[in-house]
């Protein structure tokens, strides 16, 4: 029984779904790309979240609950993801800088 009224509008199970799984996929898939498309240029996990995608549209396009076309347009917006997925990678890349050498070079050799 609610004791508060906030109690009375929410109900824990309002959050809670159970989806089958290829609805599951494609709801996760969409989150993670909000989640792209908010998340800095710089930021670190692009490249991670960008991964995950390619993988989620992958095995999507191959789901048998999609009808043939919507497999082709999954298959089509995973190519477009791979190319993110390079570029993320190539932003966050640190610059190669010059390594140290563990021993100094001689003055000269006899």
């Amino acid at each position: 029984m609610p004791t508060t009224p906030h109690d009375a509008c929410f109900d824990a199970q309002d959050e809670e779904y159970t989806l089958p799984s290829m609805e599951a996929l494609l709801a996760g898939t969409l989150a993670l790309m909000t989640g792209y498309a908010q998340s800095a240029r710089d930021c670190p996990h692009r490249p991670h979240m960008a991964r995950k995608l390619v993988s989620n549209l992958f095995c999507l396009s191959a789901h048998p609950q999609l009808t043939p076309p919507m497999q082709i347009m999954v298959a089509n917006l995973r190519t477009r993801w791979q190319l993110e997925l390079e570029n993320a990678a190539q932003a966050v890349a640190p610059e190669p800088g010059p390594t140290p050498l563990w021993h100094t070079a001689p003055a000269s050799v006899h």
